[in-house]
């Protein structure tokens, strides 16, 4: 036979094998498709996705915006320097509006922070109720607002103060300046760091507190004459102490004039006048006797001038009965000296031939006519008195100016 058929059996072998093995296959794949049934999905069920398809991404919830006020809702007494703000977190101001609640008179504002702040740039009146509403946008451009409605300090803790010598006086070398409180001041230091004052001479002073209300200020020597001095009091929202709030800023420039100073000798009965150093004028005067001396030191001319001037003896304490009890009597050119009585005045009848020989007043400066009313045309306020010679003690400093007779070293007081 051929070597043909020799070559068929073993395929033949082949084709049997592989059918076999398709058959164990087949018996082994209907035991898996069995098995299978248990995690498959089935035909009515959705089915889970297991294709390499991107997923949808999720979107996060925008934040909202918020706001902080200060001062919060429903504060009272606030301080009216304090700043009044709205700072927005997860957005922007949008809107902005501060009024006074009764009125409806608005304060301007501005924005900062890259609009996430407003804050107002006007100051708040005393004894107000306001309102605020703001309106903020979050980063998806959804608005929410927000009111809030609070008062400033009552008029009761209102602080208010009085300068002497007033705004645009022209005044003597020995003025001191002196402020006067409408309340206590118990945070001295914080109100001497808001007036400040500016001598065009270059000096500078100190501050002498004599009470909680009364303050003054001098430099260590007269003022230079011809200064100009500013006083920049920037006391509005200044806390001086138990809630008081100070109510006001303000500039104020007091001009010193000439350097005119009388030296009076209760010594030698005689008054000498310079003026800038240079004496012009000198008069034969009677003083203060041994029971009632003139007062030694510097003295200030004070701002009451009497052309004519009537003198009680009971006002500085006589009594009907003391040998120096002189009653009533009317003199000319009176220029007070102290609140308690000392004058430069014309000397009376009955003490002109006196002058330059006795003294016999009780401690005012007498002078002839003409020197009295030379000082009471020419000397003015803040202008210096010096006695010289007297035994008696240095004017006391609140009778009048006496502040000069205090060392400098010594001045500065709280």
């Amino acid at each position: 036979m051929p070597a043909l058929d020799e070559t068929k059996k073993p395929r033949r072998g082949l084709k049997i094998t592989l059918i076999s093995a398709l058959a164990v296959a087949i018996a082994l794949g209907g035991v898996g498709a069995a098995t299978a049934n248990t995690w498959l999905p089935s035909a009515n069920s959705t089915p889970t996705s297991t294709s390499n398809a991107a997923p949808t991404p999720s979107v996060a919830p925008v934040p909202a915006a918020t706001m902080v006020f200060a001062p919060e809702a429903g504060a009272t007494s606030v301080n009216p320097a304090a700043p009044v703000s709205a700072l927005v977190e997860n957005g922007t101001v949008y809107s902005a509006v501060l009024k006074a609640t009764a009125t409806g008179e608005t304060l301007k504002g501005d924005l900062f922070i890259s609009g996430r702040k407003w804050l107002n740039t006007e100051p708040l009146a005393f004894d107000t109720n306001y309102t605020l509403t703001v309106t903020a946008a979050d980063e998806s451009g959804k608005k929410t607002t927000k009111t809030s409605t609070f008062s400033t300090v009552p008029a009761s803790h209102e602080a208010d103060l009085a300068m002497y010598p007033a705004a645009d006086s022209t005044v003597g070398v020995a003025q001191p300046l002196q402020f006067t409180f409408s309340e206590p001041v118990l945070n001295k230091e914080a109100v001497e760091k808001a007036i400040k004052i500016t001598a065009s001479s270059g000096q500078t002073g100190a501050f002498r507190w004599y009470s909680d209300k009364l303050v003054r200020y001098r430099p260590a020597d007269f003022w230079a004459a011809n200064t100009s001095i500013t006083v920049d009091m920037k006391l509005f929202g200044v806390d001086i102490g138990n809630g008081q709030i100070g109510n006001f800023n303000k500039t104020s420039v007091v001009q010193i004039g000439n350097r005119v100073e009388m030296v009076a000798d209760a010594a030698n009965l005689v008054a000498s006048i310079y003026i800038n150093g240079a004496m012009v004028k000198q008069y034969p005067v009677t003083m203060g006797d041994e029971r009632f001396p003139s007062a030694s030191g510097y003295l200030v001319i004070l701002s009451d001038k009497q052309r004519f001037a009537h003198f009680v003896a009971s006002t500085i304490g006589l009594k009907p009965g003391d040998p120096a009890n002189y009653g009533e009597v009317d003199v000319e050119y009176a220029t007070r000296l102290t609140p308690s009585g000392e004058f430069i005045h014309q000397a009376t009848d009955s003490a002109l031939p006196f002058l330059g020989r006795v003294n016999l007043s009780h401690g005012c400066i007498g002078m002839s006519a003409e020197g009295a009313g030379w000082v009471f045309a020419n000397m003015h306020t803040g202008d210096l008195v010096q006695v010289v010679g007297s035994p008696n003690e240095t004017i006391a400093p609140l009778d009048g100016f006496g502040d000069w007779n205090i060392p400098f070293a010594q001045y500065a007081s709280r």
